[in-house]
């Protein structure tokens, strides 16, 4: 690594820009470790990050748009019998080919992210004769992003990046594994929407003879079911990893990420979301909640139970998994009964923002509504959860966690107040 430094000191953008548009023509060079040095040469000033990141999504994007012409101009034929020279022989091409007849062009986003395939996959596009823009339109913002993931990573990590590359690296190979299976799921409900649809309301039907007229109903559930799907999984992997203690690295890594990135200036900011995670803030959304259903719900006294019942099981649900787990946080050391896995703060913010806005956005049609409230929720969560670990109050382990048992429990109550919903208004016919 002494030569990599050396050179990247004395060449600086024009070696970011030339390795990263090599790599993408299938030569062995390491990318990820290139760019997350220049974040660390970023982060002691020898780089600037704007210029360092123009250079190597340049890099990214010069290279894949190569590799892409050479395989439209020579052919499959020609890749198939000279491919294995860039790693591309028949199997790789067979699998390549297998893989986009599966996902579609979106694995062009995430394929950077997965060893062995970023360096094909313009080489295979061209081949194939997928026509360039709809290349261009997924492969670029997959390029940029990849790149400005690693740079302002290393740039964060800064003196730490040696220690922590390692495990960074394993949590962007299991990002880019997750991000491919999120793609999987959405392609595989866009193709076979009806099938999903009609395996659901079959499975919906065997519960009661009342579910066969679902409506448009059936697609909240079938979102609702997906969602609830993926935090069971997350779920049982992390109590898997808290009983085989396997949190501290993710949690000295996470913790040195957040205290990097939000300095000494965020002290203000994050005391006020600290304070957005107390009853303080969520009394008034309830009441603004039970508000809206008594003047816009359709099932104003089912909702309203809901309501109560979702947020005061919520907290039932964490004062007993705190007690089961029984963790004491990083300020509760010598303090016997100061539990935080999962977090309060971040489980019940879930929970009550999520909840929430769902029982808001469900009778309001209007479409930026749909989107600007789910993200502001997103990112309000987000926020409370960091503010915990800015100060120091929680692992993000606990954090994580909170956001996890949380979503199931919204999941689970959205998806039972949709079928009672549906139940009570076919007996009122």
């Amino acid at each position: 690594m002494g030569n990599l430094t050396s050179w990247l000191e004395h060449y600086g953008y024009g070696l970011i820009f030339l390795s990263l548009f090599l790599e993408m023509l299938a030569l062995p060079l390491p990318g990820e470790m290139m760019m997350s040095y220049t974040g660390l040469f970023v982060f002691e000033g020898k780089l600037s990050w704007l210029l360092s990141m123009v250079s190597a999504a340049g890099g990214v994007i010069g290279g894949v748009s190569l590799s892409y012409w050479i395989g439209y101009r020579l052919g499959q034929p020609f890749v198939a019998k000279y491919g294995h020279r860039v790693h591309l022989g028949e199997a790789q091409l067979a699998r390549l080919t297998k893989w986009f007849e599966k996902y579609g062009e979106k694995l062009l986003f995430i394929a950077y992210f997965i060893p062995g395939v970023r360096h094909v996959t313009g080489y295979f596009c061209g081949a194939t004769r997928m026509p360039f823009r709809r290349y261009a339109l997924y492969a670029y913002p997959g390029a940029i992003f990849w790149v400005g993931l690693f740079i302002t990573l290393g740039k964060v990590l800064g003196a730490k990046w040696e220690e922590y590359h390692t495990t960074v690296n394993h949590y962007m190979i299991m990002f880019g594994v997750a991000s491919g299976l999120l793609a999987v799921v959405i392609y595989l409900y866009k193709k076979y929407k009806g099938l999903v649809q009609a395996a659901l309301m079959d499975l919906l039907s065997r519960g009661g003879s009342h579910f066969h007229s679902l409506g448009k109903v059936k697609f909240l559930l079938l979102g609702a079911f997906v969602l609830l799907a993926g935090f069971v999984s997350l779920m049982l992997g992390m109590i898997q990893d808290f009983l085989g203690h396997e949190f501290s690295q993710f949690d000295e890594v996470a913790s040195y990420i957040v205290l990097a990135g939000f300095g000494s200036e965020w002290h203000d900011q994050m005391q006020l979301f600290e304070k957005l995670g107390t009853f303080a803030f969520y009394g008034p959304l309830i009441v603004v909640t039970a508000i809206w259903i008594l003047f816009r719900g359709h099932n104003r006294a089912l909702e309203l139970i809901f309501l109560i019942w979702v947020v005061l099981g919520g907290e039932v649900l964490n004062e007993g998994l705190r007690m089961i787990f029984h963790r004491a946080g990083p300020t509760g050391v010598g303090i016997p009964f100061l539990y935080t896995f999962p977090s309060k703060e971040t489980l019940t913010s879930l929970v009550v923002c999520g909840f929430s806005a769902f029982l808001l956005l469900r009778h309001y049609r209007n479409h930026a509504a749909h989107l600007v409230v789910p993200a502001v929720v997103i990112l309000l969560c987000l926020m409370i959860g960091i503010s915990r670990i800015y100060f120091g109050m929680q692992y993000p382990s606990d954090v994580a966690a909170g956001y996890v048992f949380g979503g199931v429990w919204v999941c689970l109550n959205v998806i039972l107040l949709e079928v009672l919903r549906k139940l009570q208004n076919q007996n009122a016919r």
